[in-house]
């Protein structure tokens, strides 16, 4: 368990650090490399992680295929301007509509998606309005928490998701059946106590004279309605697939694929572009960090997590799921939410209790926002706001998410044990 812990916590402070712009992948493959070396996990291991994580992995970056895409043409900026126009300049409204804005962008384009191409267009709308520095701070901390929050009613709104939809071969309908509810309930709650908490940096009055009109920022109109339809054609397709119990990742990656080349076509997108600066790196993350996480599996971590849970489960439904749920938050918020969901799936394999299941993603999707490692949609949303000149200290993350993580959770877990 030493050896395995240590190999673990070592790649992940390499993984957080990035020293010398070691990107994040690369650093989980040695760090799996090392495992395998020194016998913490096996070949076997390897090949079972990878028939884990394939689906899901290949899903994500469909997804993201799909956002930058979507990107290009202008979708998320006509979005954002047309959120801010409802508006009519105030400044409450704007922030619910901006957080309305993100949880259905986390939703259908994942909170990657939400992390890497909705933050720097809002914190570009929010400089040309000339907000002030603590109302620009509210805004992305706010829309950083529900890119996360909200990441709850599709498979492939959140990668947790994907992976622990396809380790207990979940359908797209029956997950979406259930986590709808509380994908509802967290988008109420965690607006609601994002207002509370920053309330008193939300400006009465916004000027929106200075916005361009949003028609103004598509490259094709056509192309933009298209877009509209094809969406619709790419969900219908997933319960298509679902019928036919098909990967995810056929619709996911397939559909991204598809709409690149059709406005690769229109020429309005250079595809090869896109396809050079989507997150590759994800790929190598998700398969090193899984091999390295199972390290810890075999030293018996699982087991120690699957008799805690147990023993929850004795004390009734409620304590049961809430304990579930709360464990879930907190090892993502240590140790990342990736081996978290790994780690948890596994332990509630040989325990017959879907509520668990469900509960464990609630925990493993919220629960990281109480630090700034806790998930890899954070660390993303932080390396953007860097490079765009925004700094957000540890502490100020920390205190901010440790105040507003816990409620926010602690309900929507709730809905569960109402359902």
């Amino acid at each position: 368990m030493f050896l395995a812990g240590l190999i673990f916590f070592i790649t992940l402070i390499f993984i957080i650090w990035q020293p010398k712009g070691l990107q994040i992948g690369t650093t989980a493959v040695i760090g799996a490399i090392v495992a395998l070396t020194l016998g913490v996990v096996s070949i076997h291991d390897v090949f079972t992680v990878i028939h884990i994580v394939w689906d899901a992995t290949l899903s994500f970056i469909g997804i993201i295929i799909l956002s930058m895409t979507l990107d290009k043409i202008g979708f998320f900026e006509w979005c954002a301007i047309k959120m801010a126009k409802f508006s009519r300049g105030n400044g409450n409204l704007m922030f619910i509509y901006s957080l309305l804005l993100g949880s259905f962008v986390a939703a259908m384009f994942a909170n990657d998606g939400a992390a890497l191409i909705l933050t720097p267009i809002l914190l570009s709308k929010m400089k040309l309005l000339k907000l002030n520095t603590k109302t620009v701070i509210a805004f992305l901390l706010a829309g950083g928490f529900i890119s996360d929050s909200t990441s709850l009613p599709f498979v492939f709104s959140n990668l947790t998701n994907i992976v622990t939809v396809k380790y207990f071969n979940i359908g797209f309908a029956h997950y979406l059946t259930h986590m709808f509810i509380p994908y509802l309930i967290s988008i109420l709650v965690s607006i609601a106590f994002l207002w509370l908490f920053l309330h008193k940096d939300i400006p009465a009055k916004v000027n929106l004279h200075l916005l361009k009109d949003e028609n103004s920022v598509l490259k094709s109109r056509v192309l933009f309605n298209f877009s509209w339809i094809f969406l619709l054609i790419l969900f219908a397709g997933y319960f298509i697939g679902d019928y036919y119990n098909l990967p995810i990742c056929i619709f996911a990656l397939g559909g991204g694929i598809v709409f690149l080349i059709i406005a690769s076509l229109s020429g309005h997108v250079k595809a090869w572009l896109t396809i050079k600066t989507a997150p590759w790196q994800i790929v190598w993350f998700s398969i090193g960090l899984y091999v390295v996480v199972y390290g810890l599996k075999n030293a018996g971590l699982t087991d120690f997590l699957s008799n805690v849970i147990a023993h929850l489960e004795q004390y009734g439904n409620f304590i049961a799921i809430i304990g579930t749920g709360f464990i879930s938050a907190v090892l993502s918020a240590i140790m990342n939410n990736m081996p978290t969901i790994m780690i948890m799936d596994i332990a509630l394999n040989n325990i017959h209790h879907p509520a668990l299941i469900y509960a464990n993603i609630i925990g493993c999707n919220l629960g990281p926002k109480m630090t700034p490692f806790g998930s890899l949609a954070t660390l993303l949303w932080l390396h953007v706001l860097s490079k765009k000149g925004v700094k957000i200290s540890f502490w100020q993350y920390s205190k901010f998410g440790l105040l507003i993580t816990p409620p926010v959770l602690f309900i929507v877990l709730l809905s569960l044990i109402i359902k």
